[in-house]
């Protein structure tokens, strides 16, 4: 079995299943560890019999619904590699810009002094660990419900070497419990309304944790009960940002201002143009 020929099979038998075909390079990229450029530049090698056997066997599995993600065990995230298992959701390119957003607004809110952050609901940990990495003087700690969560995230931590903290709790919980405030707050809460399911690829239903991705009817409950903690957790100057599904984003702006009335609310659109971003800020 040559590449070209395992590529092709792989294209095939994914587009025949109605999966991306483009799996197939992804995940020979991994087994054979190369760039993509080395792997077009060896089509016409013979594949080592170990690789054509895990490569196969993960194209089927891919076929079966598995994210490619979680069977090569990372996704790229700000240019940097995450570790990501069943137990967190994948992070996607729209959370970058949430991550690009935050770095370029909190230089014109905040005085030179050490800034706390809290990333809610931190699941594999790309956004309060890119932060850190982003802002090395940011004081940074992530929150999730779920301590298997944590686990991949405290990976993430170590093997990118971010000096950051970890709290398990729901919500903003452990700090209102404990007083503790926060500069900054950076939040992508589960958002898709349980009615979606029905539509929505099998691939993300059936495979990432649904506590990271349906919250009610509406697709809001997260952020109602949001507006019930962030007065009590978030300092004056501040900076609260979320990460919308597309078209809520006039629902949580109106939320966030009636819940802060002196807060300076903005929406911010992805790049295509989507509502994916609402921003409040405390100056």
């Amino acid at each position: 079995m040559k590449v070209f020929e395992a590529l092709h099979w792989a294209s095939s038998f994914l587009k025949e299943n109605g999966r991306d075909e483009n799996a197939g390079e992804i995940l020979l990229k991994h087994y054979m560890n190369v760039s993509r450029s080395k792997l077009l530049a060896s089509l016409h090698d013979v594949l080592p019999e170990k690789v054509w056997v895990e490569f196969q066997k993960s194209v089927e599995e891919h076929a079966k619904g598995v994210p490619v993600q979680y069977l090569i065990g990372y996704e790229e995230f700000y240019g940097r590699s995450f570790i990501v298992n069943k137990e967190v959701l994948i992070p996607r390119p729209e959370t970058e810009e949430l991550v690009y957003h935050a770095l370029k607004k909190i230089p014109a809110i905040f005085s030179d002094r050490e800034i706390s952050l809290v990333d809610v609901g931190t699941g594999s940990g790309a956004i309060g660990i890119t932060m850190k990495l982003e802002m090395p003087e940011l004081h940074v700690v992530l929150t999730d419900i779920a301590e298997a969560s944590l686990d991949v995230a405290r990976e993430n931590a170590i093997a990118l070497e971010a000096d950051v903290q970890f709290i398990k709790g729901d919500l903003l919980q452990p700090f209102i419990e404990k007083g503790i405030t926060f500069d900054v707050i950076l939040s992508n809460p589960p958002y898709i309304p349980e009615a979606d399911k029905v539509w929505m690829s099998t691939v993300v239903t059936d495979h990432e944790p649904h506590r990271a991705l349906f919250a009610g009817v509406d697709g809001l409950d997260l952020y109602r009960r949001f507006m019930t903690e962030l007065p009590k957790v978030i300092k004056t100057p501040g900076l609260i940002g979320f990460e919308v599904g597309a078209g809520q984003g006039n629902a949580v702006a109106a939320m966030l201002k009636e819940t802060f009335p002196q807060a300076e609310v903005s929406v911010e659109y992805d790049i295509n143009g989507k509502d994916r971003m609402v921003f409040a800020e405390m100056k």
